[in-house]
């Protein structure tokens, strides 16, 4: 299924129907009187947030939505019937924002959750309404209101609860893959990964969901590469997994290349809490990691791992980490129940640490 992270649509509640000039003819009943119907409630626009969708394709071949009117009043005193709502089903993360494409009108962050977007227009009254003493006979009746219409824009925001960052070829599909059981599009060159990948990873009974978006490169703000847009796919995540390509010869500038594009987009993504992994170890002497290590140390107090995806060494020690920063940040947020029991900033740096070997050599853990 082809990956769609945002759409415009138009939507539209229905109309409320017409009330109706009835009078009552009966036989033997002298003086009948009016008794013409309220018209019926329009149709409301309702949005849902539910499962089993991770992409808004569905709405770039359908983007009128139109609920009915309501049926309109009938003699009897019958009330008309009013329209089914017409509910757009769209996926956790999703936000509806104002055709302004800045004014957010609903955030839909929780499954389940569903809210009223356009109301459809209440129904008019019946000339029967209009009755009193000196007006036994009234001729009016009132038109239904009209429903709400407006364009909308649809941008989903994939909720993770860890996202990984980097530049093209860093081997973050690789390790989304070593990670998980997702099959994200591997090769050797650069933004082999053009759509953002989810995967759900175990470990030591814990699971969270880990976000790989195609990678960033300088000026990437200004629209460079494929820009920054995807990085909203990473706002929710409570870690980043920051990596970097151990083959390059200047990784110090490859880590400040990512941290300028995070803090040129804002939405607070510089001040999450992040791991440094440097990745393709395989390909390296454990001399020149130590020294690519150090001169990460220069540049970040985060903590870091060595690692290689290609080959599973050293992914285990990561995962460990990044799930107990995610218990961590979920035991800080009052809005989240989690364990009370936390991860500290140093008790990871220690894990890290212990994933080097004793005399300076990184200790690299196959993946079981």
């Amino acid at each position: 299924m082809k990956f769609l992270d945002e759409a415009k649509v138009f939507v539209k509640s229905g109309d409320g129907g017409a009330g109706c000039v009835s009078f009552r003819r009966e036989k033997y009943v002298e003086f009948g009187g009016p008794d013409g119907g309220d018209g019926g409630r329009g149709g409301d626009v309702v949005v849902e947030a539910v499962g089993g969708l991770n992409t808004l394709i569905d709405y770039r071949y359908q983007q009128h939505f139109k609920a009915k009117r309501g049926q309109h009043g009938m003699g009897g005193n019958r009330t008309g019937a009013s329209s089914d709502p017409v509910v757009l089903k769209l996926p956790v993360g999703t936000q509806i924002l104002d055709e302004d494409k800045e004014t957010v009108l609903v955030d839909l962050t929780e499954l389940g959750q569903r809210v009223v977007l356009a109301r459809g227009g209440d129904g008019g009254r019946g000339n029967s309404a209009f009755k009193t003493s000196t007006n036994q006979a009234p001729r009016r009746s009132d038109p239904g209101w009209p429903g709400e219409e407006m364009w909308i824009w649809l941008r989903l925001k994939l909720i993770a609860d860890a996202g990984l960052v980097g530049l093209p070829n860093a081997g973050k599909s690789t390790f989304l893959a070593a990670a998980s059981r997702a099959k994200p599009k591997i090769a050797d060159y650069p933004f082999t990964t053009l759509h953002p990948q989810l995967g759900v990873v175990g470990v030591d009974g814990r699971e969270f969901v880990l976000a790989d978006i195609p990678g960033l490169i300088e000026g990437a703000h200004e629209g460079h590469g494929l820009g920054d847009r995807f990085l909203g796919h990473v706002e929710r995540c409570r870690v980043l997994l920051h990596l970097i390509d151990g083959t390059d010869e200047k990784v110090a500038e490859s880590y400040r290349t990512i941290r300028r594009e995070l803090e040129a987009y804002g939405c607070g993504l510089a001040e999450k809490p992040e791991i440094v992994g440097l990745n393709k170890t395989d390909a390296s002497i454990p001399e020149l990691v130590d020294e690519q290590i150090a001169e990460l140390r220069a540049v970040t107090d985060a903590p870091i791992f060595a690692l290689s995806g290609a080959t599973g060494q050293g992914v285990k020690p990561v995962l460990h980490a990044l799930a107990d920063a995610v218990r961590a940040a979920k035991a800080a947020d009052p809005a989240d129940e989690s364990e009370a029991t936390l991860a500290t900033e140093d008790e990871i740096e220690a894990e890290a640490e212990a994933a080097r070997a004793e005399g300076g050599a990184p200790a690299w853990t196959p993946l079981d």
